[in-house]
């Protein structure tokens, strides 16, 4: 099993591991016992999750005598919503949560979102660990802190920034991901591999044909690094004032596409696009050349994502979802970009003449 610490503020005690590996949930329910000393644990899951892994983890905490009920939510992004908060909170009480409870995020982005939201405010805010079963959520939304729910007018709108008390990555989960749930996860992978690491984008464009079988040992690599990655970044920025944001490469545009799309387009298929966007931007302002942009157009290609915005979205109602991006700032939309593989940078200098050209011709 390996580890990453996330070193974070030293005067709030905020500071939690990573653990990566097989077969980590049988050490599961020590490791949780002996960090924290909890009334009772809940379990928050969505009805795809629960089947296949909601009893397995009871049964893992329930191994070192914790006392764990489970909430289950609807799956989809549909559930990341203030609705869903209240339901879950009602049922907290009722189980007769504490400020002394622990919540369990079992799931993906969405669940991870939710639970961090929700342990952020009730009783004024309660202890969370992430077990994140999909690879997005394992190599990004699980790592960083960051919660939030979705409002009509944007993704993620209301949200806080709230650390967990650590994430268990067991890479096994992975196996019962669709297709188009992995590739979701890859479009991350391959953001990391733009904005931090050209290693990392070789190896992509170098294995294809092993990562997409799930080869143990490169998993369990490309995982880690990028988990490094996220970790190191946080741990220099953990309220994106400043370095944080190149985590954002892609989600700017990705998040106005899932909004438009009434979230018809998943996040890894928004970011993929979002990241040609952001390429194609980088390159149309001189900064990236074209034998780069290329080489990050065909990876995307190569790993069977998105790369064009879907022809019913209208360029109109996309603008109108940036513009009610949170990143906006003194009425400036900050956009991430990169000068070359691993080289990103911030601007607020991307006019909206230039970013509606690209969406223009990135239609399908």
């Amino acid at each position: 099993m390996e580890r990453i610490k996330v070193n974070l503020d030293k005067g709030r005690n905020d500071s939690y591991e990573i653990f990566i590996g097989r077969e980590i949930l049988d050490r599961l329910g020590l490791v949780v016992k002996v960090r924290n000393h909890a009334d009772r644990y809940v379990i928050i899951t969505d009805s795809g999750v629960n089947p296949l892994y909601g009893e397995l983890v009871r049964e893992k905490l329930n191994g070192a005598n914790l006392p764990v009920d489970i909430i289950e939510i609807a799956a989809g992004e549909a559930s990341k919503s203030m609705n869903t908060v209240l339901d879950v909170v009602s049922q907290l009480i009722n189980l007769g949560a504490s400020r002394k409870s622990l919540l369990v995020a079992l799931g993906g982005g969405v669940v991870g979102d939710l639970t961090g939201f929700i342990a952020s405010i009730y009783m004024r805010s309660v202890p969370y660990i992430q077990i994140p079963t999909t690879l997005v959520a394992q190599v990004d939304s699980s790592v960083g802190g960051k919660t939030g729910v979705d409002l009509p007018e944007g993704k993620n709108l209301l949200g806080t920034f709230y650390q967990p008390e650590g994430v268990f990555i067991e890479l096994s989960f992975l196996k019962s991901l669709s297709d188009a749930d992995f590739k979701n996860g890859l479009a991350e992978i391959i953001k990391y591999g733009i904005i931090s690491d050209e290693e990392m984008f070789k190896l992509l464009e170098r294995e294809h044909d092993a990562i997409v079988d799930q080869q143990p040992a490169l998993m369990k690599n490309i995982v880690k690094r990028s988990c490094k990655i996220k970790a190191g970044i946080v741990e220099m920025d953990e309220r994106e004032q400043g370095l944080r944001r190149i985590l954002n490469f892609g989600h700017t545009l990705g998040h106005a596409l899932e909004a438009a799309s009434d979230y018809r387009l998943s996040h890894g298929e928004g970011v993929a696009i979002g990241m040609v966007g952001a390429a194609g931007i980088s390159h149309k302002l001189d900064y990236l050349d074209q034998a780069s942009y290329k080489r990050i157009l065909n990876l995307i290609k190569q790993y069977g994502l998105p790369t064009q915005v879907p022809g019913d979205l209208e360029t109109k109602k996309i603008v109108g979802f940036l513009a009610s991006d949170k990143k906006v700032m003194d009425s400036k939309l900050h956009y991430v970009l990169v000068k070359k593989i691993g080289a990103p940078f911030v601007t607020d200098a991307v006019g909206v003449d230039v970013i509606t050209d690209v969406i223009e011709e990135l239609r399908q």
